[in-house]
């Protein structure tokens, strides 16, 4: 099992939500617990079409984290 960050972000109306490592891996929702099931599936989904395709998987390196100003 492979731990990916994710970056969610408040839209107009919504929530977006993407994969630093998994270029146009995305997905939106009405609220964050919406967005977070839709990434989560989303990345799945990613994933398989890399695998069929017989593409290499990205290894997880963003790393993410909250500084104080």
């Amino acid at each position: 099992m492979k731990r990916y960050a994710i970056v969610i972000e408040k839209a107009e109306g919504n929530y977006c939500a993407y994969v630093p490592d998994l270029p146009g891996c995305i997905a939106t929702g009405y609220t964050l617990e919406e967005t977070e099931t839709q990434i989560r599936e989303a990345i799945i989904f990613h994933l398989e079409g890399l695998e069929i395709e017989g593409l290499p998987i990205p290894e997880p390196v963003a790393i993410s984290e909250y500084v104080e100003v």
